[in-house]
């Protein structure tokens, strides 16, 4: 089973995504780790560059869990459009977790964040790349849906029996 985590920047999904992937026994993996590990490897000198180091680390980790077929959670901001067809391709069922947080959370959280890490690209995002249509709505692929209410504290354990169940 793949556990799809999706919802806009900072709506919860690492935060969730870990518990999951504990709960659940199964590998995370995170685009964000991918996306600095790319970065550490090959530097963005500008916001263009950032932006496609993140695609690509988009791609690795479609690539690791088509990879594992016994499946994984999946923590990324998943684009509606673009993802659909990737997702729906995996190699085995899909669930997803969608983080839903009101756009001032949300924002306030994406620049407390953006302010403390190495890279000032992450500060020059725009609200509209925040919080859009491709973003603020589950990807929605036909695949089992389950909405949780990230601006306050997930019942991990509530949440691991819907998923299962599902």
């Amino acid at each position: 089973m793949y556990v799809v985590v999706s919802g806009p920047p900072a709506s919860g999904k690492t935060t969730l995504s870990r518990q999951l992937s504990s709960a659940l026994g199964l590998p995370l993996v995170a685009k964000d780790t991918i996306k600095q590990a790319l970065l550490t490897a090959m530097p963005a000198d500008d916001l263009a560059a950032s932006r496609e180091r993140g695609g690509a680390a988009v791609a690795a980790v479609l690539a690791v869990a088509a990879d594992n077929p016994s499946g994984a959670v999946l923590d990324s901001v998943w684009h509606r459009t673009r993802a659909l067809p990737e997702l729906a391709a995996l190699p085995g069922p899909v669930v997803e977790v969608f983080c839903r947080c009101d756009r001032a959370q949300v924002t306030a959280r994406y620049r407390a964040r953006a302010e403390s890490r190495s890279t000032f690209f992450d500060t020059l995002r725009t609200p509209d790349e925040l919080w859009n249509d491709e973003v603020a709505e589950p990807v929605a692929g036909g695949w089992p849906l389950i909405e949780v209410d990230t601006s306050k504290p997930v019942d991990v354990p509530a949440l691991v029996a819907r998923i299962q169940q599902a």
